[in-house]
């Protein structure tokens, strides 16, 4: 069993994310995700009162996340033009290594209510604002956002997503896509 509160909250959050990407959303109860977690439904209730507050943890978990590493890849390129642009598209292309898939609360909040998604559609829209005041053109841009999203939903729904080496040639040209976007040739 996990002993502080933070690591409690993770073992939840990652036991719920297992079990919708294993066994689908419908099986995700309170129930099972204790079970999974290795603690007691009513440790999983302190901390998660209803599967609705459980499904807005994963969402907030996933985005905090996200938005670190994001915001981590673009402060090491320092005022670069694309920089956003490049951080955004890497740190999507990585986002499933560190807790495989754990934007499948994403799949919960959509299957049970809607609405949950209101801070994720509201966490893009500041992206792509970054991105498309990056220094680069903002047609190049979208496809950058298009591109590492596509990714993204392929991976999370399981849809054919490229093989490793094809991802990295496919974040190379992207990345040079961003350079003569913001360095264009006289």
């Amino acid at each position: 069993m996990p002993k502080s509160s933070a690591n409690t909250q993770q073992a939840i959050l990652v036991a719920a994310n297992q079990i919708v990407i294993e066994q689908g959303v419908e099986h995700m109860t309170l129930e099972q995700v204790a079970a999974q977690a290795g603690i007691s439904k009513g440790g999983l209730l302190y901390h998660y009162p209803s599967k609705e507050a459980l499904i807005k943890g994963m969402i907030t978990f996933y985005l905090e996340r996200f938005t670190e590493d994001f915001d981590q890849a673009a402060s090491q390129q320092g005022d670069a033009a694309g920089r956003w642009n490049r951080s955004y598209l890497s740190t999507t292309f990585a986002d499933n290594q560190r807790i495989p898939r754990m934007s499948s609360g994403l799949l919960a909040a959509a299957a049970t209510n809607p609405g949950l998604l209101a801070p994720l559609q509201e966490k893009f829209r500041e992206w792509v604002t970054l991105l498309e005041k990056d220094g680069v053109d903002p047609t190049t841009a979208a496809i950058i956002h298009l591109v590492a999203d596509g990714l993204w939903l392929v991976e999370l729904f399981g849809l054919s997503a490229p093989d490793e080496e094809m991802k990295s040639k496919v974040l190379q040209a992207m990345d040079e896509l961003i350079q003569r976007s913001a360095n264009p040739s006289p």
